[in-house]
């Protein structure tokens, strides 16, 4: 199955690509600071590419898979991905934050909430982070969560806060029973959303813990919340809506655009240096070459499917068929990394060459999930087992 892109979209594609190289440009000097990319971000607000779940009526480009052409927004990500994978993190963010507020706000949040994306270029993220304690540990993580009127009062911290001091606003996933989240909630029904201001005098970030291999520019700082009063007119949808409906396996694959993107620009590079060097007739790089060409494309095939079972409305098969793609995205992309890196030899990975830069990058962001609880999952579903898609719990 071959993606038959429309023209209008194809031409939103053109646009996005124009913007590619100031992104890649930027991207070393992001990583070295770990910095939030904003230069991006406005240049996205600036050619109207800011909104791309947004849907139509209320100013958006009507993508994902919510409103369809679910594939388009991949490609979409991929292309930030070659650019700057930490970039394309705080992309997807925005994007699947918008995708919550088209599935579950009211009508009167979404004019709100839509116009200040659409008009004055709100970032938008979603933030659950709240691990567990390990044993031995006292230092309070986690966040606690009580209605006081017609507010809700958040205190403790969330860590892994993508985009911490760049987007305006979060959509703070906590558990009314206590710590943990949605990922180590006890009882999902327990678990809601509130849209968070994040301009708010009672929050801080402290970055002083955040020094990754990797991902550094996504700045996923530990970010506290100090007796933070929010109205419950910005709570979203019923209480365990984000957990019953599913609506992590809808991102999922997105994570895997994301790593195809950077397979891609590493390739790249290794076409473009073998050409300079003139490796091209040595018979291990053209195998190097050849495997590199049949991963990219199989990855970009199972986007391909998974997008269109999302488009077509099966929708269990589609959370299925997206963690696979994960599972395949994850090694074609690593594969293809390392063969990059077998066919150029040391000097790519050394600056400039933005191969060092990737390989970091690839490597710590494949650690959102753990790939041998995903792999598993997927044969406990295929074995009629229990089983969880969204966050791969035995």
């Amino acid at each position: 199955m071959i993606a038959n892109i429309h023209e209008e979209h194809a031409r939103l594609l053109r646009r996005l690509g124009s913007l590619t190289k100031a992104f890649a440009a930027r991207a070393d000097g992001y990583d070295r600071t770990a910095s939030f990319p904003k230069e991006d971000f406005d240049d996205l607000f600036a050619a109207g590419l800011h909104a791309p779940t947004a849907p139509r009526e209320y100013g958006g480009l009507g993508l994902g898979p919510l409103q369809g052409n679910t594939y388009v927004l991949w490609r979409m990500t991929r292309l930030l991905a070659t650019a700057d994978l930490s970039l394309a993190r705080c992309w997807e963010g925005h994007a699947n934050s918008m995708v919550l507020l088209d599935a579950m706000a009211s009508s009167g949040q979404k004019e709100r909430w839509f116009r200040g994306v659409v008009e004055r270029g709100e970032t938008w993220v979603a933030w659950s982070g709240e691990p567990k304690p390990g044993k031995g540990e006292t230092r309070r993580i986690g966040t606690h969560v009580r209605r006081e009127g017609d507010d809700w009062i958040v205190d403790g911290t969330k860590i892994f806060a993508t985009s911490a001091n760049g987007a305006n606003w979060a959509i703070l996933l906590v558990d009314s029973a206590g710590p943990g989240g949605a990922r180590h909630s006890e009882s999902p029904e327990t678990v809601f959303m509130l849209a968070c201001d994040l301009s708010d005098p009672s929050i801080s970030v402290d970055g002083s813990w955040w020094d990754p291999i990797g991902m550094r520019a996504t700045v996923s700082h530990l970010v506290r919340f100090h007796q933070t009063r929010i109205p419950d007119a910005n709570r979203i949808g019923e209480p365990g809506a984000y957990m019953r409906e599913g609506w992590q396996t809808a991102f999922i694959p997105h994570y895997a655009a994301s790593f195809l993107g950077a397979a891609e620009a590493a390739y790249r590079e290794a076409l473009q240096y073998i050409a300079q060097q003139d490796k091209s007739s040595d018979p291990y790089v053209q195998q190097r070459v050849g495997a590199m060409s049949v991963a990219v494309e199989t990855a970009d095939l199972w986007l391909q499917h998974v997008a269109d079972l999302w488009d077509r409305g099966p929708r269990a098969e589609a959370q299925l068929a997206g963690s696979r793609a994960r599972h395949v995205v994850e090694h074609l992309a690593l594969q293809t990394v390392e063969h990059c890196i077998r066919a150029c030899g040391a000097r790519c990975l050394i600056r400039p060459s933005p191969v060092e830069r990737i390989l970091r990058d690839l490597s710590f962001y494949v650690r959102h999930d753990n790939d041998d609880h995903i792999l598993a999952t997927i044969g406990r579903a295929r074995l009629g087992k229990a089983h969880d898609l969204s966050f791969y719990k035995p």
